[in-house]
């Protein structure tokens, strides 16, 4: 690729990016801090810190997203540990089963936790069958606890990203520094916590900051328990009226700055790259066969986590199929028949259409773009790749919440981007949405594609008369295809799946994608926690697909793929 080409890649994403990322994130800071004069204030800011609801919200925001980071590595840490360790039986199957807990929105997965645990689930009718409870008193555990359910719901969603890259991390280890280590009397836990530890640090706190910023801004899961006092459900309530309240753009804002700063503590003090200096491993790593015991250990605890993690789905699934199930720890019959009718309903079947159309012109641009920006980075020497790369990643580290509510204030009448909506339709700025969110998933599978690829087979087809772009598309881009597959799978599926953008920019029901249309059915009345289940089930079956498909093909990959 000829150097006018590359700078042509490199100004066209750079416009992009500022128009639709940059901008988004601009105006809404603008809003909250523009007086009603025109001038300038710090009195909204302000006002949500002293505001005792506005404050509440953020301390429990931040709460939901430190205590699902900790949770997900106490989970993530002893398995990933072991499985770079030890053989044990099963290991195999047992490591591919743990990305399970992704084909499922956690949202959806939230009605399969409070049919396990609410007042008349499944663990009170059990223990009410066993007489350890008063019928006329059951427990709601997910009552005045409910942040421990969103909590426990963020951890069995989101641990495999802390899993991913910490065992990305183990493998570029070089084992002769714990051999090092260990020669020196340094066994154990404290070589754990003196050697391993801090030089896998950068691949720990890649997956920590996703998941931080997931859970920090996580919308759908407390949406469905009812668990209202946090920002992101305090944002989401203000949209109704935004175009004469500063209070949402205020709060969009702490909750950027509350982000960037947290994630910039942690890159300062755990992200730095001396941590790494041992660089790839020199020499492979030999895993023990442990004694039988420590063996069938580690197989039971990843069956152990597996299986909790399943639960929500188990409850969705059985809850899609059940005719009735209120207070007994069974269904009461099973069926089919939601399953047609989630198919039948009219809200889902435009909801499917529509999730479909955003889906696939989102990842068809993801693709276009993420074959460029990846050449760019790996291929050329052209000054400022790096930061083409950290702007094409930036969306990782943006909560998808704060693009989706600056994407719906720059959209608004009267505002510079309102023709994107055709009508009310969002398509155009649906696609952008998504596009944007998922673009850094086609970058890193691309990258890494192009890293595997020697260059010196573009330079033969070259050196024989191809023209640059020629032979990227007739060399290159056929030996990368497994990797754009990959990417553009798990951009396909995710944006499928988005929840924020869906939730705040589809504001029509003949416009809903598939995770608004769940939404809307979870609060209808009827059957419509059945027909949501429904069609989270359908969503799960093609989520597991791509997502098992990324797997096989990226193998230990996939978790960079989640690192900003």
């Amino acid at each position: 690729m000829s150097r006018p080409v590359s700078i042509l890649i490199f100004a066209l994403t750079s416009i992009f990016f500022g128009l639709f990322f940059l901008f988004p994130i601009f105006n809404t800071v603008k809003e909250a801090f523009q007086a009603e004069d025109g001038g300038f204030t710090l009195g909204y800011v302000a006002e949500v810190f002293k505001n005792p609801i506005y404050r509440e919200g953020l301390v429990n925001s931040l709460k939901m997203g430190v205590f699902s980071t900790l949770l997900c590595i106490v989970i993530a840490l002893p398995l990933a540990l072991m499985a770079n360790t030890y053989r044990f039986p099963g290991k195999d199957i047992l490591n591919s089963m743990l990305l399970i807990p992704m084909i499922l929105p956690p949202f959806v997965g939230a009605l399969g936790i409070k049919q396990f645990l609410g007042q008349a689930g499944v663990l009170n009718a059990f223990l009410i069958k066993l007489g350890l409870m008063d019928p006329a008193e059951p427990v709601d555990w997910l009552g005045d606890g409910q942040l421990v359910g969103v909590v426990i719901m963020n951890a069995l969603h989101l641990y495999p990203i802390a899993y991913l890259n910490i065992s990305a991390a183990l493998a570029n280890l070089d084992p002769a520094m714990e051999e090092a280590a260990e020669n020196l009397g340094c066994t154990g836990l404290r070589r754990l916590r003196k050697v391993t530890l801090p030089l896998i640090m950068p691949g720990l706190f890649a997956g920590a900051t996703i998941i931080f910023i997931w859970s920090f801004t996580e919308l759908g899961v407390p949406l469905v328990f009812n668990y209202n006092a946090v920002t992101s459900v305090q944002i989401f309530d203000g949209i109704k009226d935004l175009s004469g309240n500063p209070f949402p753009y205020a709060l969009v804002v702490v909750m950027l700055v509350s982000t960037l700063i947290l994630y910039l503590l942690g890159k300062i003090f755990f992200g730095r790259d001396n941590f790494s200096s041992s660089g790839r491993a020199s020499t492979g790593r030999d895993l023990k066969t442990p004694k039988p015991l420590m063996a069938w250990f580690c197989t039971g605890s990843f069956v152990f986590v597996t299986f909790l993690a399943v639960l929500p789905h188990v409850g969705v699934i059985l809850l899609s199929m059940s005719k009735d199930w209120y207070g007994t720890v069974l269904p009461e019959g099973l069926t089919g028949e939601h399953y047609e009718a989630a198919l039948g309903h009219p809200l889902t079947v435009n909801s499917i259409a529509n999730s479909l159309k955003y889906a696939s012109f989102s990842t068809l641009f993801d693709i276009v773009l993420g074959i460029g920006i990846a050449y760019v980075v790996v291929r050329t020497r052209l000054p400022g790749r790096q930061l083409l790369d950290a702007m094409a990643m930036l969306p990782l580290a943006v909560p998808g919440l704060v693009l989706a509510f600056g994407y719906l204030a720059m959209t608004r009448e009267g505002q510079p981007f309102h023709f994107l909506k055709i009508g009310e339709d969002p398509v155009i700025i649906l696609v952008i949405a998504y596009a944007v969110r998922r673009l850094p998933y086609v970058v890193r599978s691309a990258a890494a594609g192009y890293q595997q690829t020697s260059v010196s087979l573009e330079e033969a087809a070259q050196n024989l008369g191809c023209p640059p772009l020629k032979a990227l598309r007739k060399i290159t881009l056929p030996l990368i295809a497994a990797n754009l597959i990959a990417g553009g799978l798990l951009a396909f599926s995710f944006a499928m799946l988005e929840v924020s953008d869906s939730l705040i920019l589809a504001e029509q029901q003949q416009h809903f994608p598939i995770t608004k249309a769940i939404y809307a059915l979870i609060s209808s009345l009827g059957n419509g926690h059945h027909l949501a289940s429904a069609l989270g089930v359908w969503a799960m079956v093609f989520l597991g697909i791509t997502i098992i498909g990324a797997g096989v093909i990226l193998g230990q990959k996939l978790g960079a793929l989640f690192r900003v």
